[in-house]
């Protein structure tokens, strides 16, 4: 069969990126990209191609000059084409030509495969999705149906099937110069996350970070330079262009750059946000998951933290005179990790959220996994504390042992008692004892077994050191008045 080139009766430029792209990833599912572009341009009114941007593209956010200030260049008409490929899109390039179509039919029980010259009349091809009928030529007659399977010719390069912006750029001079092309696109996003080893005993632990960017935007970036911004960057979310992108979200962002000798990732603060760079250009390919190592701390100090709060949950909502209400049969003691985010503690960088892992090392070396979670976006020179899980040796009981209410005196009188077990072999703990005082706001500790310690407007903190196969019991008595 005989190969029909594809023509083009434009007079346009097709331009390819040079130099190195930058990208800065965004945590939900966009990116700002720079790259830069060479330009031949003559004076006045210029058409240009350019193929070079993602399939996911905002083609309304698009930013074109001449970073070296020489040209003034405007884009009085943009169009955007980014239609999925497709058999109509195919045959609409291909409208006024013959094709071969390959149709299969059975005669006498024998299956008969033949070639059916056709001229694409109309293709049915319609930008942004939609399809019309076809109607084809076919030995001089119009049909309107395809005679068979359509067997489309090399196109010979793939750039017609790249999503592309025709410009009519207008220069104020003539000549050939590298401009910066600048765009928001979904599809990519970063997260991260944490691993925190602890040795057998003990609370000095090595700190690992990672970052992992996702690229599913249609498009290889060939050594750029990425940047990930770190906070709570406000996004609107716009509706999807053709070809079905998705919504862009509101964002968290992050950003990156390194040397062999240098860290692989710095931090600066930027704005109201802050930005992690990669040291070291780096390759980010379609449909591509990439990690990459941004802090390492050793032998930080995260000590663990128990707690008990047997009647989690309830707080203060209003004078409440219900006896039974804020009893619990919650017997469980929480576990907790606290490290400070410190130079002194061998951090001292911004953290973006992410999820953070535990691990401790077996008598044998081995690590074993002991809970994960989730933190916030941590400043530097603030505490951490997260809760890995429950405790499986110690034991909190708590029950309400008196109650007295007088409303004509308007006042409530209660006590409890808080039984402790340590179930350990060898290990003294210290457990930290919240409760909360519910009630009322108005209120006084009248009698107490031990110290305590006022959190908030609501809720003081017991701190009960119990040894091994010890029990321990703290009481006291609230009195709320209005």
């Amino acid at each position: 069969m005989k190969t029909i080139p594809v023509l083009f009766a434009l007079s346009t430029l097709a331009l390819a990126a040079s130099a190195e792209p930058a990208l800065t990833i965004y945590n939900q599912n966009f990116a700002v990209v720079r790259d830069t572009v060479s330009l031949d341009l003559k004076a006045g009114a210029n058409p240009v191609v350019y193929s070079g941007a993602t399939a996911q593209v905002e083609p309304d956010s698009v930013i074109l000059r001449d970073p070296a200030g020489k040209h003034s260049l405007q884009i009085l008409e943009q169009n955007y084409r980014n239609d999925p490929v497709s058999q109509e899109l195919l045959l609409s390039l291909f409208e006024g030509k013959e094709i071969e179509f390959q149709n299969v039919r059975t005669k006498d029980s024998t299956q008969i495969t033949e070639l059916i010259p056709g001229k694409i009349i109309r293709s049915g091809f319609v930008p942004g999705g939609g399809n019309d009928q076809p109607i084809i030529e076919v030995n001089g007659k119009l049909q309107f149906s395809l005679p068979g399977q359509p067997l489309f010719p090399d196109l010979g390069s793939d750039t017609i099937l790249k999503p592309a912006f025709n410009w009519l750029l207008q220069s104020d001079r003539a000549g050939s110069f590298d401009a910066e092309v600048g765009y928001v696109t979904a599809g990519f996003d970063w997260s991260a996350s944490y691993n925190l080893v602890s040795p057998e005993k003990g609370d000095l632990c090595d700190l690992v970070g990672w970052i992992t960017m996702n690229n599913n935007s249609g498009k290889t970036f060939e050594n750029a330079k990425i940047k990930l911004m770190a906070g709570d960057v406000n996004k609107i979310q716009p509706q999807a262009y053709g070809g079905g992108r998705p919504m862009l979200k509101a964002a968290h962002a992050m950003v990156m750059d390194t040397a062999m000798e240098a860290p692989a990732v710095s931090e600066k603060a930027f704005d109201e946000f802050h930005l992690y760079s990669i040291a070291r250009p780096t390759t980010l390919h379609d449909h591509e998951t990439k990690q990459v190592e941004f802090v390492h701390a050793e032998k930080m100090y995260a000590p663990t933290i128990y707690v008990y709060d047997g009647a989690e949950g309830f707080q203060f909502y209003g004078l409440n005179y219900e006896q039974g209400y804020g009893q619990s049969d919650n017997k469980k003691i929480i576990v907790q990790r606290e490290f400070k985010n410190a130079e002194t503690n061998q951090l001292g960088i911004a953290l973006p959220a992410g999820k953070l892992r535990f691990y401790r090392r077996d008598d044998d070396g081995q690590l074993q996994f002991v809970g994960e979670n989730t933190i916030d976006h941590t400043p530097r020179n603030e505490t951490v504390r997260i809760t890995t899980g429950n405790a499986f040796d110690l034991v909190g009981e708590r029950k309400q042992t008196d109650f007295h209410v007088d409303t004509a005196e308007k006042w409530i009188d209660e006590s409890f008692e808080i039984k402790l077990r340590n179930r350990k072999k060898t290990d003294a703990v210290e457990i930290r004892v919240v409760e909360h005082l519910y009630r009322w706001n108005n209120w006084s500790i009248t009698a107490k077994s031990d110290e305590y310690t006022k959190k908030d407007s609501q809720t003081i903190e017991f701190r009960i050191p119990v040894k091994p196969d010890e029990e321990k019991t703290v009481t006291y008595t609230v009195h709320y008045s209005w």
